[in-house]
C-alpha cells in the first residue's frame, strides 16, 4: 500500500455512501470519517451503529497503528440529530426505557474510542458540538482547524451538559472552573480559545488539517506498537489513579512487561555496536 498525499479536500465533499466511512490513508494509518455532511455530521441511530461497527474493525486489525477521526464537509460532528427528538423511539417497554437504551448506545462510542489499542487523533474541522464535543474529548489527541468550534450544546435545549463523558473528560482537559463555565453557559468556543485553554494540542490551517494529523500519526507509528499501546493504556488508567504511588506502581509493572518484547535489548545492542564501531 503506497503512501498518498492527503489534504483537507478529502473531507470537504463526501463522495462515499453511509453515515461514516473507514479507509486507509497509508500503511498503519486509517481514517474514520463522519459522513452526513448535509446535517453537519449529526448522529442518528443508524450512524452510531455504523461507527461502532467500524471501530470494532479497527480494534481487530493489528495492521492499523493509528486512527484519525474527522468529519466530511464543513463540520466535525454537530452532535445528536435533534430531528430525532420529536419522535420517541419505539419500545414495548415504554418511552423512558427506549431513550435510555439510545443514550447508552451513543455513550458507548466514547468507551470504544478510549479502549482502542490504537491512539486516536481527532482532526477537528468546523463544529464539534454536544456529542461531537464528547467524541473529540474521547480521542487521545485533538488537532483543530481554524474553522473548529466547540460547545456543550444540550444545555441550550433543556438537557444537561453532562453527556457522553463530557463531565469527566472536559475538566481534565481545561480545569474545573473553565469546564463549569463551558458546560453551564453552552457558549461557543472558537479554535483560538480552544488552543489557548488546552482543549486541543495544536491549531492549524483548514487546508493542512489532515496532512498535519497524518504527520503526527506517522511519528506515533514509528514507535513500537506494544510501547504505544501500553502508553495509551497507562495514561488513561493513571488519569483515574488514586495517588501518585498507585500511578508509579502501574508504570513499574508496565515497564517490566514491555521489557519482555525484546525491543529494549535490541536497542541497547544497537547502541553498543555503534559505540564499538567508533573506537580507534
Amino acid at each position: 500500500m503506497a503512501k498518498k498525499s492527503v489534504t483537507g479536500e478529502q473531507v470537504k465533499v463526501a463522495k462515499r455512501a453511509g453515515g461514516a466511512t473507514l479507509e486507509w490513508l497509508e500503511p498503519g494509518v486509517q481514517l474514520l470519517c463522519f459522513n452526513r455532511p448535509d446535517r453537519l455530521n449529526a448522529l442518528d441511530d443508524e450512524t452510531v451503529g455504523l461507527i461502532r461497527e467500524l471501530l470494532e474493525q479497527v480494534a481487530g486489525n493489528p495492521d492499523c497503528r493509528v486512527l484519525i477521526l474527522t468529519g466530511a464537509g464543513r463540520g466535525f460532528c454537530s452532535g445528536f440529530d435533534l430531528s430525532l427528538a420529536a419522535d420517541a423511539p419505539g419500545s414495548e417497554h415504554g418511552e423512558t426505557q427506549a431513550w435510555m437504551k439510545r443514550q447508552e448506545n451513543f455513550s458507548r462510542l466514547v468507551s470504544q474510542l478510549r479502549d482502542l489499542q490504537q491512539p486516536v487523533i481527532a482532526a477537528i474541522n468546523g463544529p464539534a458540538n454536544g456529542a461531537g464535543l464528547g467524541l473529540a474529548l474521547a480521542c487521545d489527541i485533538r488537532i483543530a482547524a481554524a474553522s473548529a468550534r466547540f460547545n456543550a450544546a444540550f444545555i441550550r435545549v433543556g438537557m444537561s451538559s453532562c453527556d457522553i463523558g463530557v463531565s469527566y473528560l472536559l475538566p481534565r482537559c481545561v480545569g474545573m472552573s473553565r469546564a463549569f463555565e463551558i458546560m453551564l453557559t453552552g457558549r461557543m468556543i472558537d479554535a483560538a480559545e480552544a488552543d489557548r485553554i488546552g482543549l486541543v494540542s495544536r491549531l492549524v490551517a483548514d487546508e493542512t488539517l489532515l496532512a498535519q494529523a497524518l504527520e503526527l500519526a506517522r511519528q506515533i507509528a514509528a514507535n513500537s506498537s506494544f510501547a504505544v499501546w501500553m502508553t495509551k493504556r497507562g495514561m488513561w488508567a493513571n488519569v483515574e489513579a488514586s495517588s501518585l504511588h498507585a500511578a508509579i506502581e502501574l508504570e513499574n509493572r508496565t515497564q517490566i512487561l514491555a521489557r519482555t518484547t525484546g525491543e529494549l535489548k535490541a536497542a541497547a545492542q544497537a547502541v553498543i555496536a555503534r559505540q564499538s564501531s567508533r573506537k580507534p
